[in-house]
């Protein structure tokens, strides 16, 4: 079976699942593990990525309002690789590329009717069905069962690890300018890890928000992950945010208590490496109680 995976998640599920050397082609932003940035890519996005949050911010909303797609397909790329089953995301259009790209471009494919698998999660609970659902396109059903079963008992484990530690409360941060909180599964693993989250619901796409939302509530803990960055790029956008006179007076930064995490690679990607990120909210929420190992790589202290 040839396997096109157009979403960074979905490349993980498919290496997770034991079949990575089923992959013929990935999405430009499939980068884990790393043998797989030898694999053709055949997506990119339609606006430079450089610049700061807010510039990136208004040409993505720019393409959006155009009623364009935020990713190119490259079409020519795409039927050369010749997939028999492709697996894309109808989760977030500004994500990857677009259910409709994708079934556009197999309707050109002649001579060849390839399988579409579109992944649409919004908690851990579809995390799990999508596993299940690209496994059974793989015909590696009781694997996918195995996987998220495995998946399931390390998050009761780190549950009940944490079941009797004092709570805090917790803003996580999935863009910083314009501001907006995590939501969808990330709510969810900030209440298993023993935190109280404050903005974001479980389920719900991420919600956009004000400074003067972190100013009122004041959480205990601030967690810095925006889509798509690692901890460098978070940490140079964070001037955004300390031009506010009043960042200096929220009790998280006065108390050391404002965190970048790896966005990117770990709590943007609903595939396995969800358990990592929720190992990474214990570690920062229970701060000296536990040691995954992902501190100064996942995380770090924000000075």
């Amino acid at each position: 079976m040839r396997v096109l995976s157009l979403i960074a998640s979905s490349t993980e599920i498919i290496h997770s699942l034991g079949c990575g050397d089923k992959l013929i082609g990935r999405s430009h932003e499939c980068d884990y593990p790393p043998s797989v940035v030898n694999l053709p890519y055949c997506t990119e996005p339609r606006f430079n990525v450089g610049g700061s949050s807010v510039e990136i911010d208004n040409r993505v909303k720019s393409i959006l309002q155009k009623a364009l797609s935020v990713y190119r397909i490259d079409e020519q790329k795409l039927i050369e690789l010749n997939p028999d089953l492709i697996v894309t995301q109808s989760q977030c259009d500004v994500c990857a590329v677009s259910l409709s790209d994708v079934e556009n471009v197999v309707s050109k494919m002649l001579d060849k009717n390839p399988q579409i698998v579109s992944l649409e999660p919004n908690q851990l609970s579809e995390i799990w069905d999508d596993i299940q659902k690209v496994a059974s396109a793989l015909n590696v059903k009781e694997k996918g069962d195995l996987l998220v079963s495995g998946m399931r008992k390390r998050i009761n484990t780190l549950s009940k690890m944490v079941s009797n530690l004092e709570k805090r409360t917790v803003a996580c941060i999935e863009w910083i300018e314009p501001l907006m909180a995590a939501g969808n599964w990330v709510p969810e693993l900030v209440e298993i890890a023993g935190g109280i989250n404050l903005f974001g619901f479980k389920g719900k796409h991420s919600p956009w928000m004000e400074f003067e939302d972190l100013i009122d509530k004041d959480p205990d803990i601030i967690i810095i992950m925006p889509c798509g960055y690692d901890i460098n790029k978070s940490r140079e956008e964070m001037e955004t945010l300390k031009i506010f006179p009043e960042w200096i007076n929220l009790k998280a930064v006065q108390n050391g208590e404002v965190y970048l995490t790896d966005g990117n690679q770990y709590f943007n990607r609903p595939g396995p490496r969800l358990v990592d990120s929720l190992e990474i909210l214990i570690e920062i929420i229970h701060l000296d109680k536990f040691d995954f190992g992902h501190k100064d790589i996942g995380w770090e202290k924000f000075d």
